[in-house]
């Protein structure tokens, strides 16, 4: 039997718990294309890098030659207008602009750490949750609820409206998973939750548009600055985009982060007597085990010609983050975790003018989910290794994670 194309491989669910020696095949072909109409596919640190930076790289899946509807490239199923992570510049940065003026720097330049005591009691109460209890599963007892909790705060969602916030969201996540999409009644259900998640912002941004408060969506609503304002619908494409994607790649990061330590006992140790370990430690995870692990909404717009192949105008560009991050001529003994590194400029978060929006307080969260972990759980162990896995090879992590530990601290 001849061997399945690599890139198949790498998008083979029975390969999602060690993807890494398949990127280490991909790296040995640069610039791969497989198939006739497939994805060009770029796996080496400084040609990602350099691509993220191109204008000849648009993420308007409606520059592509020919329409593509997979699993990995398909459009935001939200029946709002295009997220502007979808968009190219003008349109991209004018929107970007909007929301981070309500985000961080320079206009809020204290809001994600102002969020430090918070997040750090959402994390306390997550784990005291945890109770007499000496078998947990990190994924649906903390990793997964901890995020929800924290963009509700961000948006200003009322804290009684939380658990239904939290229903809406269970079934849009589970939608991105590929498995799920297939399934009608799943489909139906995600439908219903996209639906109804929609009319309840729509209620809050009218309300934050009579008496604005100190949150995000009254920020995003009343707007006022050198771009304009936002509609309604982007507002609403903006708070559904912090939701999922802020969501689910936090989820990852924080799972990937326990399980990596638990395979690590040293540096969890460390991390144990030293909490300010973990900025170090969520840096080299993003590098290591990067949540988001190829980016694959990319067209171009124009030829391009790298490693002496041609990418013809309106081809698709797969950019395999994780291969990237993993390349020897960009780290050294890059198959090691190693929080001590001295230079760990990773492609975790993209790069470019899409770089990741929510970084702050993604590497935020995790750092203090970690250090909080590590300090208050007593001799933890994993149940299985590997653990099961999520079936979707974008954003990659384990479904459950179940460990077990002597006391909590």
């Amino acid at each position: 039997m001849s061997q399945a194309p690599l890139l198949r491989q790498i998008t083979d669910f029975a390969n999602r718990a060690n993807p890494y020696p398949l990127y280490e095949e991909l790296r040995k072909t640069p610039v791969l294309h497989e198939e006739e109409g497939g994805p060009y596919v770029i796996s080496s640190y400084w040609d990602i890098e350099s691509l993220l930076h191109d204008p000849r790289i648009s993420s308007d899946f409606t520059n592509l030659a020919v329409a593509s509807e997979d699993e990995l490239s398909g459009p935001e199923a939200t029946g709002l207008p295009p997220s502007f992570i979808r968009l190219d510049p003008p349109e991209h940065d004018r929107l970007r602009r909007i929301a981070n003026s309500s985000f961080g720097p320079p206009h809020r330049p204290t809001r994600i750490d102002s969020m430090r005591g918070e997040l750090a009691q959402i994390v306390t109460d997550l784990i005291d949750g945890f109770g007499d209890a000496r078998k947990i599963d990190v994924v649906d007892q903390f990793a997964y609820p901890f995020p929800v909790t924290v963009i509700c705060r961000l948006l200003g969602v009322p804290r009684e409206d939380e658990p239904r916030f939290r229903s809406w969201v269970d079934p849009i996540v589970a939608g991105l998973d590929p498995d799920t999409r297939t399934s009608a009644e799943s489909m139906k259900t995600a439908q219903e939750a996209r639906l109804q998640l929609g009319m309840y912002l729509n209620g809050l941004v009218e309300q934050r548009a009579r008496e604005p408060r100190e949150d995000m969506l009254s920020d995003l609503v009343n707007s006022h600055g050198p771009d304009g304002a936002m509609t309604t619908m982007e507002v609403l494409s903006t708070a559904v985009l912090l939701l999922i994607a802020g969501h689910e790649t936090t989820v990852n990061l924080i799972t990937n982060g326990m399980l990596t330590l638990l395979r690590h006992p040293e540096y969890l140790r460390r991390l144990r007597d030293d909490p300010g370990l973990s900025v170090k430690i969520v840096e080299e995870l993003l590098r290591y085990e990067p949540p988001v692990q190829l980016v694959p909404q990319r067209t171009c717009i124009a030829d391009i010609e790298l490693r002496g192949v041609t990418i013809p105008k309106g081809s698709r560009i797969w950019l395999v983050l994780a291969a990237g991050n993993r390349d020897p001529e960009r780290f050294h003994e890059p198959d090691r975790f190693d929080p001590d590194r001295e230079d760990i400029q990773h492609l975790g978060f993209g790069s470019g003018i899409h770089s990741c929006f929510g970084a702050p307080l993604a590497r935020l969260e995790a750092q203090i989910a970690l250090a909080e972990l590590a300090r208050r759980l007593d001799n933890p162990r994993l149940v299985e290794d590997p653990p099961p896995y999520r079936p979707n090879a974008v954003l990659r992590g384990p479904r459950h994670l179940e460990i077990t530990f002597d006391a909590l601290r």
